[in-house]
């Protein structure tokens, strides 16, 4: 955990444009990068924001951890006068002489983009106050870093202690925000960037600060002891992941060689497979042979049925079929009754018409008729001659059938 009071250079020197809008500007994109970087690498950290020109130094915003602060006091500074920084740095200290949380460490971060009234002497002096109270310091110089190397040079040593603090000089024509990303302004004390700590805590390593995860336990033992529950329980689950991988590797293994001994196998029986060739060629001549010869025979008959109307009726009497016999007898009976119901119709009208009585009596019965009348006498006449002859004809018929 760490506070730190970023000190910004707002002097009329800064509304020089050989960096990228301005001097001013470029200030303000860093810091707010910077306060971006240090709010995200631990939310128990703290930013401020402090002016170094004008009438006396002002502090903006006092360190906090709200990210929405540092943004908007960029957005209200006011360029004038020159810097005074002995002054600013000690106020920077006494804000962070009160912050809230004293377990944290103390940082300030100089921005000089102006050229100092001060005297080595006494930046020396208050650099070794500085070192006295444990506060590190970083600077960023740009814009007059020619004439502030030997200066800045000094108070930097005097206030270094366990390489905590540092300079970096950016030249004329680059973009400041770039060129301090991979500074060591950008980088913990144990030399891994801002957001390694969250890095190394998930991968089950020590942070810079040297507490595991990143947590003092005495200050929150509850955070503490809940990371070291989600590593243990993702440890386990990641032996659990390799154990069953470990197990399907034997599987996959025997199934692999199942797979090649199939194809072992099924390499055998196609090298087999020409010896039996000559045997199955001759079967299959053999079978086409017989197909053939069969197609050459002649098909013989079907027997004829017997006819339904046997010619010697003494014959099919004999014949051993029952069913048989007893059909060709009814068929027989129906045709002799069925000629005989004819013949003795046709006798009966002919005996009828040459009835000359009853011929009378029927026509007499009917209404209007006179029997005697000359023409329906002989009318009748013709009618029994006409019987008489149509069955003289059908007697000869029958006599030539037979």
């Amino acid at each position: 955990m760490e506070a730190t009071v970023v000190c910004f250079d707002n002097s009329e020197y800064t509304r020089n444009g050989d960096y990228t809008p301005t001097r001013a500007q470029a200030q303000a994109d860093a810091i707010n990068l910077l306060a971006g970087a240090k709010t995200q690498d631990n939310p128990e950290n703290t930013v401020g924001v402090l002016t170094m020109a004008g009438k006396s130094p002002r502090v903006l915003v006092t360190p906090t951890p709200d990210l929405g602060k540092i943004l908007s006091s960029m957005q209200s500074l006011e360029i004038e006068g020159e810097a005074n920084l002995c002054s600013s740095v000690q106020i920077a200290q006494l804000a962070l002489k009160h912050r809230q949380n004293k377990n944290q460490r103390q940082r300030i971060v100089i921005f000089m983009g102006s050229p100092l009234s001060e005297d080595k002497d006494k930046l020396v002096k208050v650099g070794k106050k500085l070192k006295k109270n444990n506060v590190a310091v970083d600077i960023v110089s740009f814009g007059s870093e020619e004439a502030n190397a030997e200066k800045l040079e000094a108070f930097v040593q005097a206030v270094n202690s366990g390489e905590n603090s540092h300079l970096v000089t950016v030249p004329a024509g680059t973009i400041l925000a770039d060129m301090l990303f991979g500074s060591p302004i950008f980088q913990t004390e144990g030399g891994a960037g801002y957001g390694a700590a969250a890095a190394a805590a998930g991968a089950g390593g020590a942070a810079p600060d040297g507490y595991e995860f990143g947590v003092d336990p005495n200050l929150d033992p509850e955070l503490a002891m809940a990371l070291r529950v989600s590593m243990q329980e993702e440890r386990t689950r990641q032996e659990a992941a390799a154990a069953s991988s470990d197990a399907a590797a034997p599987a996959a293994a025997e199934s692999g060689a199942a797979a090649e001994a199939g194809e072992t196998a099924h390499g055998a029986d196609d090298q087999a497979m020409p010896m039996d060739e000559d045997a199955l060629l001759q079967q299959a001549l053999a079978m086409s042979m017989q197909v053939s010869s069969d197609a050459a025979e002649p098909e013989t008959p079907a027997p004829k049925l017997p006819s339904a109307a046997p010619a010697d009726d003494t014959a099919m009497l004999e014949t051993n079929d029952e069913d048989l016999r007893l059909a060709l007898q009814m068929s027989m009976g129906d045709e002799d009754s069925k000629k005989g119901a004819e013949s003795s119709g046709q006798g009966g009208v002919a005996d009828m018409l040459q009835d000359s009585d009853y011929m009378k009596s029927l026509l007499g019965s009917l209404p209007g008729v006179d029997p005697s009348d000359a023409a329906l006498q002989g009318a009748l006449a013709n009618l029994s001659k006409g019987g008489d002859s149509k069955s003289k004809d059908e007697d000869e018929k029958d006599k030539q059938k037979e």
